[in-house]
């Protein structure tokens, strides 16, 4: 069978007018002769309203009834796309993440897809229906539903793509595309046409929110290229695609990425002895919270060294608790700042061309922007500046770095 994957993101499902819309997309496809698997998410804003509600009744839900009420947001988006495909004379199905054979692992409200059964699609897909799978969702060893964290709707689509061994995947949204920068904060952003699949991981990871990293993560290690595109405009859209032979040695910042949801921690005289950084991320790590940018400094004379680290915005109160924990009993100390912002240039061949970084800090320093952390690699070259200089940070390194949207001749 020619199997086409197909992701509706929330805002591409938020009402019965966008919903009608997305299953003519869908039944299009079909009528051209290809066998349809829908992903869909919960329509519009479904997901936060039902955690708002549940916060509301326990002021911390535990994990697997958590999972069982979040999913059923997803469970509304399939019904009702199904329940359109049929009404314009497409047969359809819809299926649950359990249902359509997606197994999960890990805790629950950020479960991993461990493997996907595709027989119940595969015969449904034989029989001349268009699948509508729930997105964000599978079940675990003890037969609980477990979703599969914030974007988890992505990654659904993307290891349907694999499993079912089909080689690209559609990803509909508000977006166009993906941009040298957010739209909405710098007005020359240039929707990209192209970017490969490492540079779209470290600009998720650095904060743009047009694709959970976890998804980016599984299309490259299997090969699955990813199609953006608008729900609500025919452009064409980004393609993420393998990494391209003729980049290997070329220094090229394709992006920017600004995130604003990450607070700063610095263990300060932390003692300059082998295994303290280790002790310091494993505190971190036996709770599961995510960290970025570690920077430690050099020892001072008294023997002393400063560790900082940057974490999301929603783990920074039980990070700064478990590390205030481990502080004292190294005779340290722990402080947060939480008006800082981290912005990134994600390309490739950086580590050989310091120019890239170079620009950035001259074009940061022209605007009295102070920077206080920096972290480099090959692909991306993030700063952490105050928050109060986000935007601006962004808006000059757009302009510095030549990210511009060209030009037409006069």
């Amino acid at each position: 069978m020619n199997i086409l994957v197909m992701k509706f993101g929330g805002t591409s499902v938020a009402d019965p007018e966008k919903i009608q819309r997305a299953a003519d997309r869908a039944i299009a496809a079909r009528r051209r002769g290809q066998a349809v698997v829908v992903v869909v998410s919960a329509p519009g804003e479904m997901t936060d309203e039902l955690l708002t509600l549940a916060h509301r009744v326990a002021p911390e839900p535990e994990g697997r009834e958590l999972d069982q009420l979040l999913a059923t947001g997803e469970v509304v988006g399939i019904s009702l796309f199904a329940m359109a495909c049929r009404a314009r004379g497409a047969a359809a199905v819809s299926l649950t993440g359990p249902q359509a054979g997606i197994e999960a692992g890990g805790a629950h409200t950020r479960a991993q897809i461990v493997r996907i059964r595709t027989g119940k699609i595969l015969k449904e897909l034989r029989a001349g229906r268009i699948v509508t799978v729930a997105g964000f969702q599978g079940v675990n060893p003890a037969e609980d539903v477990a979703t599969l964290g914030r974007g988890g709707s992505d990654l659904t689509a993307v290891a349907l793509a694999s499993a079912l061994r089909t080689r690209q995947v559609e990803i509909f949204s508000d977006v166009k595309g993906v941009y040298t920068a957010d739209p909405r904060l710098v007005s020359e952003a240039r929707k990209l046409d192209r970017i490969t699949g490492e540079e779209m991981l470290e600009l998720a990871g650095a904060g743009a929110q047009v694709m959970q990293p976890r998804s980016i993560e599984v299309a490259e290690r299997f090969r699955v290229a990813i199609h953006v595109r608008s729900a609500f405009h025919p452009q064409a859209g980004t393609w993420i695609v393998p990494k391209e032979k003729n980049m290997l040695e070329k220094a090229y910042v394709s992006a920017l990425a600004l995130d604003k949801n990450e607070v700063r921690l610095n263990v300060m005289d932390v003692p300059d002895r082998p295994g303290v950084a280790a002790e310091v991320l494993s505190t971190l790590a036996e709770l599961h919270i995510p960290v970025d940018m570690i920077v430690q400094s050099a020892p001072s004379r008294s023997g002393v060294n400063d560790i900082s680290l940057m974490t999301p915005r929603t783990f920074a109160a039980q990070a700064r608790e478990a590390l205030a924990k481990l502080a004292r009993r190294l005779g340290a100390r722990v402080d947060i700042h939480d008006e800082v912002a981290k912005v990134s240039a994600v390309g490739t061949g950086f580590r050989h061309h310091p120019w890239v970084a170079a620009k950035m800090f001259e074009a940061l320093a022209a605007h009295k922007i102070n920077i206080h952390m920096i972290v480099a690699s090959d692909l991306r070259v993030s700063c952490v500046v105050d928050l109060k200089h986000a935007e601006s940070a962004l808006r000059a390194l757009h302009k510095a770095l030549g990210l511009a949207r060209k030009r037409r001749p006069d």
